[in-house]
């Protein structure tokens, strides 16, 4: 148990982080969704710049079977570094967002 809470703070942790980088004049409106119950995490922009509608998923990280699921990372940095800089072994971090018969190319977790 002690190994799930420490990925949920990390989890949160990155993907708030992320969310501070942008400016807080930005129109687009920047939205954390934790469900720590079922271990879903996103980071989701929404709203209207330019008479343009934005909605999106920027980071969508699931925690599994011991291990941290990167099913989409919109960003430059990678989520993955961010969480092996904190200390998360690759072989629990799985990038989800690879078709799984690449995934064993990649260094990480491959499911």
């Amino acid at each position: 148990m002690e190994k799930l809470e420490k990925y949920r703070h990390y989890v949160k942790q990155v993907i708030t982080e992320y969310s501070q980088l942008g400016s807080s004049k930005d129109p687009i409106e920047q939205q954390l969704i934790f469900d720590t119950v079922n271990d879903h995490y996103q980071l989701m922009y929404v709203g209207w710049k330019n008479r343009r509608r934005y909605h999106g998923c920027v980071l969508h990280l699931d925690i599994k079977n011991g291990k941290i699921w990167i099913q989409h990372d919109g960003t430059e940095v990678g989520m993955a570094n961010q969480l092996v800089k904190l200390g998360v072994p690759k072989e629990d971090i799985v990038l989800a967002f690879h078709e799984p018969l690449l995934r064993e190319y990649t260094g990480f977790a491959v499911g």
